[in-house]
């Protein structure tokens, strides 16, 4: 068990109040080190950082063209020390070790790509009238605040980091109480990769305290948060008070639509892979399979079979399924299991502890179907690996379905007509459609972001850029 510090100010520090917390292995309930439990007066101190380093000269006017070799540099200490960070990834969140490597590689990537644009951030020139020469420029907004959820640390992170970065801003990143380590490791990367103190800080401790705390800091600039809608809105009034622009990535209840036309082996195994993937932790998880009547017992049946084979047990061992992150959440998907219970649903597979996987919290992988259109099933966030099945018989019922949630983050449509296809693209509301495709690798290059309560504001790719600058507008009298 190690002690381990939080980085503010190009330090390595203990908290203020020297109080720490325990990080624990969810595979096997182990605590794995003692964290820093930052607070108010820690935050208010890595925020002091972020505003002296974005107000100094050596940051200020540095050439976009350096910012970049830095954030290239990241990226490649990153893949450096890619064994270690994905180990981390596993002990920290439970997820498998293959996909903690694909988390770490992402991660280097999203500094390698907003590194090539750091020097490419353009304004325009605006035809006004002859004697005036009107041009924009997009300037940084200053100091960000990161608030990183648990079920992708490291690669969210990156995610909003590197633009940041790329722009010009500083940062403060309160990473998950639950998953603290990689996000530290990351704070240790960007120092031995030249990026000046104060640049970067991070601060460990709970949402509730040091959260609630950055969110809410005056003299911060942006908040990005990533997590549940209900902390959301709490970031969101608290940003209320200071006038503070925020990009929110909230939940999804994401829907696979399959038809009989489509290639059904490969859409039963992405299926299984979108609910799966990190133990169904995953905003955009398919939560939903939205399945033709005509296909619908033959389908569900193969999907229930590829859920069946699905291994349970710890990420460092690699297997198909590693832990939930908690008891806590544990105990939320199991409510849901009881809902279904209640309501006469069919549990085609699982619906319960996977207790033979070990001593953590392990779920196994389930599918229910006869699910309700107005089910809490169909409807709400369980975010663990379960599956709830909806038939349809037409292709308008269909896109009733899948837009009737409060979500709109993701959907997968599966058919081989395409211009069935591109009707439900154009008109089913989510931030992103994958097309005989679920995720597309997650490019970093792809826009990403919701509908509703799904968020606002786009992550990932050039459009990101837009969130970690504001447009000035210059106007020059030309006399002869």
């Amino acid at each position: 068990m190690e002690q381990l510090r939080m980085y503010i100010n190009g330090e390595w520090v203990e908290s203020v109040s020297k109080e720490t917390f325990a990080t624990i292995n969810p595979a096997t309930t182990e605590v794995l080190a003692h964290v820093p439990r930052g607070k108010k007066e820690d935050i208010d101190l890595a925020v002091k950082a972020a505003r002296a380093a974005f107000e100094s000269v050596e940051w200020r006017e540095m050439l976009p063209a350096e910012r970049g070799r830095i954030l290239n540099k990241v990226a490649q200490m990153i893949r450096e020390q890619k064994d270690e960070l994905a180990r981390l990834e596993p002990l920290d969140t439970g997820k498998p070790l293959s996909q903690a490597y694909t988390d770490v590689e992402v991660a280097a990537r999203y500094f390698e790509y907003y590194a090539g644009v750091a020097d490419k951030i353009l304004g325009e020139t605006i035809p006004v009238r002859a004697d005036i020469l009107n041009y924009t420029v997009r300037e940084p907004l200053g100091v960000t605040a990161h608030i990183v959820p648990w079920n992708y640390p490291i690669q969210i992170m990156a995610r909003s980091l590197a633009p940041a970065l790329a722009a010009g801003n500083t940062a403060v990143v309160k990473p998950a109480e639950d998953t603290p380590l990689t996000a530290l490791r990351l704070a240790d990367i960007c120092e031995k990769a030249g990026i000046q103190k104060g640049v970067v800080n991070v601060v460990t401790g709970y949402g509730t305290e040091a959260g609630a705390a950055l969110a809410s800091h005056p003299d911060i600039d942006h908040i990005t948060f990533t997590g549940s809608v209900s902390t959301g809105i709490s970031v969101m009034k608290a940003a209320a008070e200071n006038v503070k622009p925020v990009t929110l990535e909230l939940g999804g209840k994401s829907p696979n639509i399959v038809f009989a036309d489509a290639d059904l082996e490969e859409a039963a195994q992405w299926v299984v892979r979108s609910i799966t993937q990190n133990a169904g932790q995953t905003c955009s998880a398919g939560a939903r399979l939205l399945v033709e009547r005509s296909i619908h017992e033959s389908f569900t049946a193969r999907v229930t079979e590829l859920m069946k084979n699905m291994r349970v047990g710890p990420g460092m061992e690699n297997y198909d399924i590693g832990p939930i992150i908690s008891e806590k959440q544990l105990k939320r998907i199991e409510s849901y299991i009881e809902i279904a219970h209640q309501e006469n649903a069919l549990i085609r597979t699982g619906g319960k502890r996977a207790c033979e996987a070990g001593k953590g919290f392990f779920f196994e992988p389930t599918v229910i179907d006869r699910v309700s259109t107005k089910s809490r099933l169909a409807n709400e966030e369980i975010f663990g690996p379960v599956l709830v099945v909806i038939p349809f018989d037409t292709i308008d019922e269909a896109l009733a379905i899948a837009n009737g949630t409060e979500y709109g983050l993701v959907t997968g449509i599966w058919t081989n007509n395409i211009h069935k296809a591109q009707w439900l693209a154009s008109r089913v509301r989510s931030g992103q459609v994958f097309i005989n495709n679920y995720g597309a690798g997650g490019g970093v290059e792809m826009t990403f972001g919701g509908y509703r309560k799904s968020g606002f504001g786009r992550e990932k790719g050039l459009e990101a850029l837009k969130y970690y600058t504001q447009v000035k507008n210059v106007a020059i009298k030309i006399n002869k």
